[in-house]
């Protein structure tokens, strides 16, 4: 069987590999249009050869019922306090929508009922905290693909955002302190933060937007500032992977809310912190750049590699 190569090497050999993908055997990938937008976003040479390399083995590994672990941990927001999302949850998220706009034709809103009748794919993959530990699970939710498929991108759609329930702090009026969502480091939380689940400290006082969906709470954003809200962002190559979906269901039944319900992220071949919980809004853009610090997520915005493949 032939070794991998190492991370080293696809690095030296990065530009040999963009010339071979033009000429040899990934003519498929490099014919289509989804790629070829995500070519033109400027990710660096190593991203563009994984990308390559991966075409190959694109699933990421699925287990067995056997293997699913008897706890799967919580990490991050474990129950947003943001008074609309407690709302949701005390109707069983009767009254929740899913919005799927920006760079579409055909934006749309789907509920919860809705999107349980659409085609779904279950999966058992293993979730990788950038903490250091690991959980497999059964996920059963929407393809992602199927979704933008019915949306119809336009073409100078470049990435998927991903919009979230959970208030991460109250804006810069609450003294710079940051709370994590999935995959964020553990410590102990500060008095006054709005979600005290998880806590890492702001690396600047710049100001950061709301990036919360409609259905976020008008009095939240008046309480001190601009409320920070979870979000995170995958290029279109993940966004059509087979094994991302919205998940709904986890181990055969209806999603947890310290587990993300109704709707969160599963893109298999990503860290954890990419696994957005709480999905309220999904938006189509061009660019990164104008929502919040401009680097594809809350914790990508504290520093975090915004690629997180693994």
């Amino acid at each position: 069987m032939r070794r991998p190569p190492s991370r080293r090497s696809l690095l030296k050999g990065a530009s040999a590999a963009s010339a071979a993908a033009m000429l040899g055997g990934c003519d498929r990938l490099g014919n289509a249009v989804w790629f070829q937008r995500t070519l033109k976003t400027g990710e660096d040479a190593n991203l563009f050869v994984q990308r390559l390399l991966l075409t190959e083995r694109s699933l990421a590994p699925e287990y067995t019922e056997a293997d699913i672990s008897p706890w799967f941990k919580p990490n991050g927001t474990e129950d947003p306090p943001d008074k609309d999302y407690k709302a949701l949850a005390k109707g069983k998220f009767a009254k929740y929508h899913l919005e799927v706009g920006g760079l579409v034709e055909a934006p749309f809103k789907l509920s919860l009922a809705e999107l349980r009748k659409l085609p779904a794919r279950t999966q058992i993959t293993r979730h990788d905290c950038v903490g250091g530990w690991s959980a497999i699970g059964r996920w059963t939710g929407t393809p992602l693909a199927d979704l933008l498929t019915r949306a119809k991108l336009k073409p100078e759609a470049r990435y998927v955002v991903f919009h979230c329930a959970d208030t991460m702090d109250r804006g810069e009026d609450d003294g710079g302190t940051d709370t994590a969502q999935d995959g964020g480091p553990e410590e102990a939380a500060p008095a006054g933060n709005a979600n005290p689940a998880m806590t890492k400290q702001s690396g600047g006082g710049e100001s950061k937007r709301s990036s919360g969906g409609q259905q976020a709470s008008d009095e939240t954003a008046a309480t001190a500032g601009e409320p920070v809200r979870y979000y995170e962002s995958i290029d279109l190559v993940d966004a059509f992977h087979p094994q991302t979906i919205l998940a709904y269901d986890m181990n055969g039944k209806a999603l947890p809310v310290s587990n993300g319900a109704p709707l969160r992220l599963r893109a298999e071949r990503n860290l954890g912190y990419k696994q957005a919980k709480y999905v309220m809004r999904i938006e189509v853009v061009a660019s990164l750049a104008g929502i919040g610090e401009g680097k594809g997520g809350y914790w990508e915005d504290q520093g975090y590699a915004w690629y997180a493949g693994i």
